[in-house]
């Protein structure tokens, strides 16, 4: 260990063995990926702030996951764009474990997120006359909070931990977009076996738990709505049918991965785990919010009367200022 000389700069190799050809393509796709992740899902939040209507609480928790997925955004995507466009692919050791940290904590809260998803729509179908009483948007933005300032945190603080503690040796290179736990880990020297023990502990937590909870609502809501064939039941379960959507893009890749990584007999390629990451990192983040406007009716009606009233006052300024222009042509004649 004292032959390792302290290592201040680690490299971001992208996506490894990408010929030099398709960087500019591939910077661009990230780039509009960004764009489109930041406008949509800001655009879900400032409806859900905005709109009086919308602040009740499954939309608050719509807008939770919007920022959480928003924020994942910005903290790894314009790092990963400039590799590509300004050759910027080293990050000081300590802004990677502290982008190691912030990754794993937006991806749990999402995971807890969802969870509170599938709990609203549970008590809305299964107990409708009391969710009012059970499901406020109180309680909604207590649990919220929970999410980010306790579970999440709490979470990921020590696997951080036990990775700040390892030394890096050979050329400090990640083959990854961004600084994630399992890249960190692998450009160690050092035995790293119970720090990716955490690491995968800590990915069941966030994973199965969750999703066990998911699982089991939605059987409930699925046997209520299979034995009262009523309207506002089959109204209910539409607006299920896009969280299912959302719950799919998000634990289906993530599972994937993680069998596989467990297996022994299988080895996945460097470049392929990256163009996996990338996928289930960031296609989610693009498509939850157009779900949210093609599956959402409220959503999607709030923000029709949101264009269209910027449509009508920007047709009515132009009215105005072709009056005040003739009245300006008409004095100058005078």
């Amino acid at each position: 260990m004292s032959n390792h000389t302290a290592v201040l700069e680690i490299t971001l190799v992208g996506f490894p063995g990408l010929a030099d050809a398709f960087h500019g393509l591939v910077s661009t796709m990230m780039f509009f990926a960004y764009i489109i992740s930041l406008t949509a899902n800001g655009t879900v939040i400032g409806l859900v702030i905005f709109n009086e209507h919308l602040r009740q609480p499954m939309y608050l928790i719509i807008a939770n996951l919007a920022a959480s997925d928003l924020l994942f955004d910005t903290v790894t995507l314009p790092k990963a764009i400039a590799i590509y466009w300004f050759g910027a692919s080293t990050i000081p050791v300590k802004m990677c474990l502290f982008q190691i940290f912030l990754v794993h904590y937006f991806g749990s809260l999402d995971s807890f997120l969802l969870m509170l998803m599938a709990i609203d729509r549970y008590v809305a179908i299964c107990h409708p006359l009391r969710y009012t009483s059970i499901i406020t948007n109180k309680k909604i933005s207590i649990s919220c909070g929970f999410c980010w300032i306790i579970l999440s945190s709490s979470i990921n603080t020590v696997a951080t931990i036990l990775a700040s503690q390892l030394t890096l040796c050979g050329a400090y290179r990640v083959n990854s977009l961004f600084c994630g736990h399992t890249a960190y880990v692998a450009a160690a020297c050092m035995d790293v076996s119970s720090s990716r023990n955490v690491a995968f502990v800590n990915s069941m937590i966030v994973l199965l738990i969750p999703l066990g909870l998911i699982l089991m609502s939605y059987i409930k809501i699925i046997a209520v709505i299979s034995m009262t064939r009523t309207e506002n039941l089959q109204k209910a379960f539409y607006t299920c049918v896009t969280h299912l959507l959302v719950i799919a893009l998000y634990y289906t890749p993530r599972l994937f991965v993680y069998i596989i990584s467990v297996l022994p007999f299988v080895t996945m390629r460097s470049d392929v785990n990256t163009v996996l990451l990338f996928l289930y990192s960031f296609v989610p983040h693009m498509a939850n919010p157009i779900i949210y406007f093609l599956r959402t009716k409220e959503i999607k009606q709030t923000l029709r009367r949101v264009l269209l009233r910027s449509k009508f006052n920007m047709g009515w300024r132009q009215k105005r200022l072709t009056l005040r222009l003739g009245v300006d042509i008409r004095r100058m004649m005078m």
